[in-house]
């Protein structure tokens, strides 16, 4: 039998502050200063095509498709419009040409351009002329366009696919990406429904605990925070499809390989989890909410700056749900709670500390499902709320997860950004349940139980950096991405069995009542997964309209006796653009999965090869507020 998920939860949600500003400024720190690089030039010039409209949503989008960050106060230009803009501009020129006949300019920045009032306007301006804004905006950050606070369903700028920010029509790759508007509209509090809304992906229900996803006929086990990767043990599962979404941003989902990045896995698709960022100014919101099944769930969120300056911001979330559900006899509570600190060191260099945990506490969890048949081959229909688990079962899961990152930007248009990763997923489960056997339609009799207790976590170190920039080469600007990362996974499992007597004396009885298992130790399970690898990615501005994406990852595994160097992972991408709202994209790139198989001489087989090939046609229409994705996507494993 397959759970429902629990009906939608009327929500009453309190706002202290709206939504002002973010402010994420100054990137990485290590090893870009070797790069022997020409800084990006402020009249390299590109094509530009934007229809008249509102002008705040112009700059904005003028901004993002120059590749800069825009610093402004778009309360002020509420009514404003902006003239079309179609040809060849520069940065400054361009922003010139949106502002002609407004009482406005645009002013270059270390960090990016910061929109002033003209000395005879009516806004307020310091000494220097720069306009002390009531509310800020910035648009981006290393990961990508934060969406919180944008009001729109549009994705903005991501980092998935390659580490340079691009947008998804940019992306050679079918991309999604579930905004924080979205998950609020839907009300998606959990991965499970971010995955539901997301297209090309399907989700298989285990158990009342455990789901799986797939796309494009594969699994999906690679999963990001912030960019930072991590496999998912399906049998074994540790908080990852249970994970709730008060803390992040977005969710992206890259469909097919992802191996640059990655590393190992499989070539389904990745999801990456990107979480909220502090705050300049003060905001904070708390809801509560209830729906049937006793399904009862409040939130908390609370950013800003500690300090008058605000180069010290901090922001904490929690949240809490206890939901029964359609199912007899189960419960689950639930807890998150998540803080971030983020400090201007230097005007260029941002450090960022944080820290999360999750705790996910249910009983009568159902293991497995029930018999499809009974014992006369007839098809074994039951109630939607028949729960085959004991009142007793539970299967806990848990996250700890704490991270530090730092990231400095330079002069020369670079920036480097090195993070630490320390995540913790673990479980404890004591589980039996009406799974085994068929039963009598006559008399109940012939099933027992599946029982068994695990106790297990894997713990992951990730370190991570890498620097990205703009390059000059034959008269036009470039990018590039050189980077490295470096992981240790250690798994541990205790296992237990119970070897009494587990036959069911009347399956159509089953009420979920039975004794406590007496539970013996069978055995202890340790596997050490150690990767690391060497990425580099380029964009290269072939013309106007038409770019070549490059890369490769030179990558080395080693898992007991599963020992692969040199892996090379390569990266093919091309995106020509037809007009200003469609383009066509075409891209090849794998991942691998070592395995333990041998051959008849002892050797150990070469890892699996998942190959990705795509091609298709994107669209981008009313600025990047709606877009299309069609497209061909042979994957072949081998």
């Amino acid at each position: 039998m397959v759970p429902k998920s629990a009906p939608p939860l009327a929500l009453v949600k309190t706002t202290f502050m709206p939504n002002i500003c973010r402010r994420l400024l100054g990137l990485a720190f290590v090893g870009a200063l070797m790069l022997n690089v020409a800084p990006a030039s402020a009249q390299t010039t590109q094509a530009y095509a934007l229809e008249a409209g509102d002008l705040a949503s112009r700059l904005s989008q003028f901004a993002q498709q120059a590749g800069v960050a825009l610093v402004m106060d778009s309360s002020r230009l509420q009514g404003l419009r902006a003239p079309r803009l179609q040809g060849q501009y520069s940065v400054q020129d361009g922003f010139a040409a949106l502002l002609a006949g407004q009482p406005f300019q645009v002013q270059s920045r270390d960090q990016g351009y910061v929109l002033i009032a003209l000395p005879d306007s009516d806004t307020l301006a310091d000494g220097a002329g720069v306009q002390s804004l009531a509310s800020i905006e910035v648009r981006r950050n290393a990961l990508g366009d934060i969406t919180e606070g944008s009001g729109t369903y549009a994705a903005g700028t991501i980092a998935t696919a390659t580490r340079l920010r691009l947008t998804p029509r940019q992306t050679p790759q079918a991309i999604s990406v579930t905004t924080r508007k979205q998950m609020d509209d839907f009300n998606l509090t959990s991965i499970d429904d971010v995955v539901r809304h997301t297209p090309g992906l399907s989700i298989i229900t285990y158990d009342s605990e455990r789901t799986a996803y797939e796309a494009r006929g594969f699994g999906v086990q690679n999963f990001q925070y912030d960019g930072i990767p991590t496999l998912r043990d399906s049998p074994y599962s540790a908080g990852h499809s249970l994970t709730d979404t008060a803390i992040y941003d977005r969710v992206e989902v890259l469909k097919g390989a992802s191996g640059l990045l990655t590393g190992s896995g499989t070539p389904g698709a990745t999801i990456n989890m990107i979480r909220k960022k502090p705050t300049r100014e003060f905001q904070g919101y708390a809801s509560a909410g209830l729906g049937t099944w006793s399904n009862y769930r409040g939130e908390a969120d609370f950013s800003g700056p500690l300090n008058e300056s605000g180069s010290l911001r901090g922001r904490l979330v929690g949240a809490y749900q206890d939901k029964k559900s359609h199912l007899d006899h189960y419960q689950r509570q639930t807890l998150v709670l998540y803080g971030i600190v983020e400090a201007d060191l230097t005007p260029d260099t941002r450090l960022t500390l944080g820290a999360d945990l999750q705790d996910n506490d249910p009983k009568g969890s159902t293991w497995g499902g029930i018999p499809i048949y009974d014992a006369q081959g007839n098809f074994n229909e039951m109630d939607r709320s028949f729960n085959n688990g004991t009142r007793w079962s539970r299967w806990n899961q848990y996250t700890r997860s704490a991270f530090a990152t730092l990231e400095h930007e330079f002069d020369n248009g670079w920036m480097a950004k090195v993070q630490l990763n320390r995540l913790i997923n673990g479980y404890d489960s004591e589980l039996a349940s009406v799974a085994a056997g068929n039963p009598d339609p006559l008399t109940g009799k012939g099933t027992s139980l599946w029982s068994g207790r695990y106790v297990g976590k894997t713990v992951s170190n990730t370190a991570d950096f890498y620097a990205t920039g703009p390059f000059d080469l034959f008269g036009r600007e470039h990018e590039l991405v050189v980077g490295a990362g470096v992981s240790r996974r250690r798994w541990t499992n205790t296992s237990y069995g119970e070897n009494s007597n587990a036959d069911v004396s009347n399956y159509y009885e089953w009420d979920g009542r039975w004794p406590r298992m007496n539970w013996q130790h069978l055995g202890d399970d340790r596997e050490v997964t150690r990767e690391n690898g060497l990425y580099v990615s380029t964009r290269l501005n072939l013309r106007d309209d038409l770019k070549l994406l490059l890369g490769t990852r030179y990558a080395n595994y080693n898992k007991l006796e599963m020992r692969e160097t040199g892996i090379w992972v390569p990266y093919f991408g091309a995106v020509y653009d037809l007009n200003d709202n469609f383009s066509v994209y075409a891209s090849y790139t794998n991942i691998f999965q070592p395995q333990s198989l041998q051959d008849e001489g002892g050797r150990t087989l070469d890892p699996l090869r998942g190959d990705n090939y795509e091609v298709g046609l994107k669209g981008e229409f009313m600025g990047g507020a709606f877009d299309v994705q069609p497209g061909l996507f042979p994957t072949a494993s081998g």
